[in-house]
């Protein structure tokens, strides 16, 4: 791992007894440590089950009156790939992903396709060293915000504020990026949504969709509904 095993124990909220599990669960089958060439396509089959289970029994309790397509819909947003990729970021998981140097060379440790699949192979790591329980902690906590989301009309920030405008007879917001400081593997990206009449409205995240997505949310909670 390109950091410490103890800095990914943290971010997973969970403390393994077998660190064997951590590794292999970032390891991709290009790296030379990768087990009989597999890396963690075995934990990440798993963890994929396992997070399906987690994310499809809270979407049934949080919504009881919605039908099954509704719930369907929900579940499809909460376990798409670019979901699990910005969750990825934005905890910093790219940091400990463990590639092959040509690989390394090529960015991959921050493809979005490569880190939802750490991700879910850590969740199935989680499952093996510590059972559900564990495994459930850590997706109710990353995948909080998602949820409240998920929690109202089930539409992003993005769309709701597109649709508000176009209620109001106004152009549709248009996203800027404005900067983007740190190191490669933690940008910290900041971007501002203009509105027509309205003075633009900045916010920060690790990826720009998670910037572009704080903005409108922001512009939303400042502008009389």
């Amino acid at each position: 791992m390109s950091a410490g095993p103890g800095e990914l124990e943290a971010v997973l909220g969970h403390a393994f007894t077998d660190r064997s599990l951590l590794r292999r669960a970032v390891t991709h089958r290009s790296a030379e440590c990768a087990v009989d060439g597999h890396g963690y396509q075995r934990l990440e089959f798993l963890g994929d089950h396992i997070l399906g289970a987690i994310i499809a029994t809270m979407v049934f309790r949080d919504h009881v009156e919605a039908s099954e397509g509704e719930l369907s819909r929900r579940y499809a947003r909460l376990v798409a790939n670019q979901t699990l990729g910005d969750i990825a970021l934005e905890l910093g998981i790219d940091r400990f992903v463990v590639v092959g140097p040509h690989e390394r060379k090529g960015g991959m440790r921050r493809n979005a396709s490569i880190l939802a699949d750490v991700i879910e192979a850590l969740i199935g790591a989680l499952y093996l060293d510590a059972g559900y329980c564990a495994a459930e902690a850590f997706v109710r906590r990353s995948w909080q915000t998602r949820l409240r989301l998920e929690g109202g009309s089930g539409r992003d920030d993005k769309t709701r504020l597109q649709e508000w405008a176009l209620k109001q007879g106004l152009a549709l917001p248009g996203y800027h990026l404005l900067d983007m400081t740190g190191p490669d593997h933690a940008p910290l990206i900041t971007v501002e949504v203009h509105v027509e009449g309205f003075a633009g409205v900045r916010a920060s995240g690790r990826t720009r969709r998670a910037a572009e997505q704080l903005a409108a949310r922001t512009f939303l909670t400042e502008v009389p509904q």
